[in-house]
């Protein structure tokens, strides 16, 4: 039997590096046709109502809300969001990332939820409005530290001893740190979750692959088809009579009838600021949330490297990250004049959307901003969308979050994966920001509280919340090895010479194209 013919010479050659994303059908500055954009930018605001519902269902209950204030706050949240994608889009990082709730600010919520001062108000409504105006005080506080460190300049100098290698843990577990969110969501009602998810993946990646016509479209809209037929399949379970038996719990996530969102909206209603009364402010709280404020401002750090690849631009110049969160540290101080009750931070799931569907155009998330300021308002119809049951949304984040872990991944292209350093610090980085925040976590949720627990609840969070956060461990880590062990030897190896054009704004003209503001701003806001 003859040999197999040996490989050709350019066969055996490795993957080159590439400093921009290939395959992206629109990039930043190319938005797609009207209408196009238009219904890509309705599917990134159905997107990020999994999260918009999620934590005022959590914690509304627990402040001593009911329905009306549950829709009245998911409302405040989607507008702050909408003005806040605007501001980010606009003048802030300008890359095409939606700026909405974070389930990092919800731990020191609920320490203020659970404050004492509250503990002996009787009428629900009244500790609702005296525990919201809490959480907005600590907001106020908290929004500082990211307005200073950003428009300063300060977290320019941070981002600035970024490699790529030190960025592969902190991109990486701002996707895969997530995985709580998403297959224990979807088991919480597998009938729903799980059609969701096998039918996204098969839209999304086998059906382009299969057919001759359309094939754009079924990977480009994935969402809003699979949306409609499980929402459906949904509703007739629910009609049927098929959760008629069944616990609670499993009611309030399979029937589609169950958020109390709809009954509880009003039908058209602007939120303002100051609705719920003035901030009242207590300084412990005030320090927990400002660390938890400086937590987000690390993982969205990492999300914008990881958004600034999907969009198909350069690697995004560290004054240019710094203004973005300047304007993000501006979102969560909005937040707390409206009462959202949580901070704002980069919608990691959207930045999954942005990779389905390969369109990063900035055109499309600032159309998806204005549907979110149009369906606050009209409370109703945007309680109609925001009543999806939640597995349908956990069974999405199963490939959003993946995308955005595989692009943290994808820096390795730059570094030497040869390299015995390289192995260490990428390994131990992502092993210790997986496994720290678990023994933390699992801490928590036996015991009631977290392994430091002292008498003081604003001090337990100041430690106990950092250490919970999977992409804040791991860049901490890699941080500080990255930039203590064998510097000087290991440039190459750290893929550190590759940035080394983006690290300052003007060093490429492609940085301009990308993130230079609109309207001649730069004459008065220049990036350095």
């Amino acid at each position: 039997m003859a040999a197999a013919p040996p490989p050709k010479a350019d066969e055996l050659q490795p993957h080159p590096p590439k400093e921009q994303l290939a395959g992206v059908s629109f990039c930043i500055t190319s938005p797609p046709p009207w209408p196009e954009a238009i219904i890509l930018g309705f599917q990134h605001f159905i997107v990020m109502l999994g999260t918009t519902v999620i934590i005022p269902s959590a914690l509304v209950p627990q402040m001593g809300g009911g329905n009306e204030e549950k829709a009245r706050v998911v409302q405040t949240i989607l507008f702050v969001a909408g003005i806040n994608t605007l501001l980010q889009t606009f003048f802030g990082t300008r890359l095409p990332v939606v700026m909405g709730g974070s389930y990092i600010f919800v731990a020191p919520t609920i320490s203020i939820i659970l404050a004492g001062r509250y503990s002996n108000e009787a009428d629900p409504r009244e500790k609702f409005l005296r525990t919201m105006r809490g959480t907005q005080g600590a907001l106020i506080i908290a929004s500082t530290i990211q307005i200073i460190l950003g428009f300063s300049g300060l977290w320019r100098n941070v981002v600035k001893l970024l490699s790529p290698l030190s960025a592969v843990p902190l991109v990486s577990l701002v996707g895969f740190g997530l995985y709580e969110l998403g297959f224990p969501g979807v088991a919480k009602c597998v009938e729903i979750g799980l059609p969701e998810l096998i039918l996204l993946v098969v839209f999304s990646q086998y059906l382009p692959q299969v057919l001759h016509f359309g094939k754009d479209i079924f990977g480009r809209f994935g969402v809003l088809f699979t949306i409609p037929i499980v929402w459906l399949y949904a509703y007739i379970l629910t009609i049927g009579g098929a959760y008629k038996n069944s616990p609670p719990k499993t009611q309030v996530h399979c029937r589609v009838d169950r958020s109390g969102l709809m009954s509880g909206a009003p039908w058209i209603s602007v939120p303002y600021p100051f609705q719920w009364g003035a901030p009242t402010f207590d300084a412990g709280e005030a320090f927990a949330m400002m660390t938890t404020s400086f937590i987000a401002l690390v993982e969205s750090t990492g999300a914008f490297i990881g958004a600034s690849r999907y969009a198909s631009a350069t690697m995004i110049p560290p004054s240019i990250i710094s203004r973005g969160i300047g304007w993000q540290g501006i979102g969560i101080l909005l937040d707390s004049f409206f009462g959202t009750a949580n901070g704002t931070s980069v919608s990691v799931e959207n930045i999954g959307l942005l990779a389905l569907t390969r369109v990063g155009s900035r055109r499309v998330v600032q159309i998806s901003a204005g549907f979110m300021i149009f369906f606050s308002v009209l409370g109703k119809f945007g309680a109609l969308f925001a009543s999806i049951p939640l597995p349908i949304f956990a069974g999405m984040y199963c490939l959003f979050f993946a995308y955005v872990g595989g692009v943290g991944l994808s820096f390795l292209q730059f570094c030497n994966l040869n390299s015995f350093r390289t192995k260490f610090i990428m390994g131990f980085a992502i092993f210790m920001g997986l496994s720290v925040p678990q023994y933390f976590n699992e801490y928590t949720a036996v015991a009631g509280y977290g392994p430091v627990h002292t008498g003081a609840r604003w001090f337990n969070d100041m430690i106990n919340v950092p250490f919970s956060s999977k992409p804040f461990v791991a860049g901490l880590v890699a941080y500080v090895l990255d930039n203590t062990l064998q510097v000087k030897d290991a440039r190459k190896d750290r893929g550190y010479h590759w940035w080394d054009k983006f690290r300052s704004y003007k060093k490429d003209a492609r940085s301009t194209e990308f993130y230079s503001l609109p309207f001649n701003l730069n004459k008065f806001f220049p990036s350095v």
